[in-house]
């Protein structure tokens, strides 16, 4: 890793939010990357789609700061964007959130297609998974648990034509896979952490005492 890595999460400067935006530290990327500052405000420019999902975007902080919550600045930004149609790529066990937002979406005239991480009921042999390496969610039931099919929620809402997808819970590298196939820009909406309640930034603020403690060495995770 270069020493000019930015590491913007440990600044103590802070200069880009001053008028002498220059002056941050030696890894600061606004005094060592004007190039590529240079590139993006082109493209905030010159991009018809980039322009208007930037300018709706700031708008939509800047009204909502502090007093909507997501689903409202989700909703918000889709009306500037002139969005109509929206998806929602959901876990299956997070069906029940699923549905609340699809109904509130539908109270604000929004249309909403949705489909489920599950669809296709492919067999996880059927990707290369091999039986050890499998997890069944309710083994005790004796549920056939089939791949999640990231990629198929995907060409689903590509064929349904949404303007705008919201991913709901979707695991870790599933949600990328989505967002690489989705023709439709994507919002994440919610994300998984089953131990914490889908708050993963639980583990963040409680690193520093003996519950999370841990982390902060090479946890091995397998």
């Amino acid at each position: 890793m270069s020493e000019q890595s930015p590491k913007c999460a440990n600044c103590k400067v802070i200069a880009c939010c001053t008028t002498n935006r220059l002056n941050g530290p030696g890894n600061c990327p606004t005094k060592n990357h004007q190039d590529l500052n240079e590139s993006a405000m082109k493209l905030y420019h010159e991009d018809p789609q980039v322009r208007d999902m930037i300018i709706a975007s700031v708008k939509t902080s800047s009204a909502g700061a502090q007093k909507w919550t997501r689903v409202e600045a989700t909703m918000d930004f889709a009306r500037q964007m002139g969005y109509q149609k929206l998806g929602i790529a959901t876990c299956i066990a997070l069906r029940f959130e699923a549905a609340m937002l699809e109904k509130i979406l539908e109270a604000n005239g929004f249309e909403v297609a949705t489909v489920c991480c599950k669809y296709g009921g492919n067999p996880k042999e059927s990707i290369g998974v091999i039986d050890k390496e499998q997890t069944y969610s309710i083994p005790a039931a004796g549920i056939y648990d089939p791949s999640c099919n990231p990629v198929g929620q995907a060409l689903i809402l590509n064929e349904e034509k949404t303007d705008l997808n919201l991913l709901v819970g979707l695991c870790v590298g599933h949600d990328t896979l989505f967002t690489m196939h989705s023709k439709a820009p994507v919002t994440t909406f919610m994300v998984k952490d089953v131990r914490l309640y889908h708050n993963p930034a639980g583990a963040l603020y409680g690193v520093n005492s003996i519950y999370f403690r841990y982390l902060l060495s090479p946890v091995k995770l397998r």
